[in-house]
């Protein structure tokens, strides 16, 4: 069956063809103008409309390479159904190098939105009035926060129909069935009938290429499971879901030497780093509260009393999940054939 147009910021975008979307928004002020770019592939055949944004915090800047990196590739000529990415949405923190809007408040606590409210507010109604609503899934790319790093993984309610299925083909070694937090884009768009899933991998402000090339291989995973895209999946590894998480905190204030790194499995008790006075009169060792695989660290190697360092997800099986972490990293070590088109 053919697409019927699309309709999108007062732009009708044809069946089969191929354009970006600049919506405007606020100004800043010095009255530069600001917009909200929406790349759309929209398939001669119709098929579903899935969506992907990034930098939702401004200063996530990975979910940006990935989708340049999906957008370049040519498989996408023969798109089944419709494409909705938005590489940067919050643009004010982008340019600004800061997680935030410049009012300080958190987009990702700020849908629904309103046309009336904040900033964070406007920007948030403009997302989904004309990307979110009329889609069928969308997959929100994140990053750890500053100085902290998250293993690739996927974050979704995973108890929701059909949300599992579509975790798992996406490939990331390790999926947490998160609850949604009030405001977020994911809590909104369930609201509205459209589930997404949050993909988390690297560090703000920094590339991650292994981070990056699984974010990609994902989304295509994804797009493929869903009849988007054309041939079969390529090889992933096989997902471990977190039955729960929990942080290791630094017992002392100094300076952090870690010893475990991200990604690695540990036991109760495992010796993770260890936190040293800097004039050289102690050295604390931090220990694993739990066994389990850590998916999260910091890179700050000064820290305080009480500060999370590592984040352990524990799993009914820890040795499973351990291989899905090293068959991902001997997937996307080689070089990576994803813009190569077999079809």
């Amino acid at each position: 069956m053919n697409q019927t147009p699309l309709q999108i910021a007062e732009q009708q975008i044809l069946p089969g063809r191929r354009t970006r979307v600049d919506i405007p928004l606020p100004s800043l002020f010095t009255q530069n103008r600001v917009v909200l770019p929406v790349h759309v592939i929209h398939g001669r055949l119709a098929g579903p409309r899935l969506f992907v944004t990034a930098a939702i915090h401004g200063d996530e800047i990975n979910g940006l390479e990935i989708i340049r990196r999906l957008l370049a590739t040519s498989i996408l000529r023969h798109l089944r159904g419709t494409l909705l990415a938005v590489p940067v949405v919050n643009a004010y923190g982008f340019v600004r190098l800061s997680r935030y809007l410049p009012d300080r408040r958190d987009l990702n606590r700020s849908f629904p939105g309103s046309e009336s409210g904040s900033l964070a507010a406007r920007l948030a109604a403009t997302l989904m009035q004309e990307v979110v609503r009329d889609s069928d899934l969308g997959i929100d790319l994140h990053t750890g926060a500053a100085h902290r790093e998250n293993l690739p993984q996927i974050r979704a309610a995973l108890d929701d129909f059909g949300m599992l299925e579509l975790a798992s083909a996406f490939g990331a070694p390790v999926m947490i069935n998160a609850e949604v937090r009030d405001g977020s884009l994911r809590a909104e768009s369930a609201a509205l009938g459209v589930p997404v899933m949050v993909y988390e991998g690297g560090e703000a402000l920094r590339f991650n290429e292994l981070a990056i090339r699984a974010g990609l291989r994902g989304i295509l995973a994804v797009m493929r499971y869903l009849g988007m895209l054309r041939g079969r999946r390529s090889a992933t590894p096989t997902p471990a879901i977190a039955r729960s998480t929990q942080w290791a905190r630094a017992g002392q204030s100094g300076v952090l030497r870690q010893i475990k790194p991200l990604g690695s499995r540990v036991v109760k008790g495992a010796h993770l780093a260890t936190i040293a006075d800097p004039f050289g009169d102690f050295d604390t060792p931090v220990p694993a509260p739990t066994g389990g695989i850590i998916i999260g660290r910091t890179n700050l190697p000064l820290v305080t009393e009480g500060e999370a360092l590592f984040h352990i997800a524990r799993f009914e099986q820890t040795a499973a999940a351990a291989e899905s972490v090293e068959q991902l990293q001997s997937l996307l070590d080689p070089p990576d054939d994803l813009f190569v088109d077999s079809n």
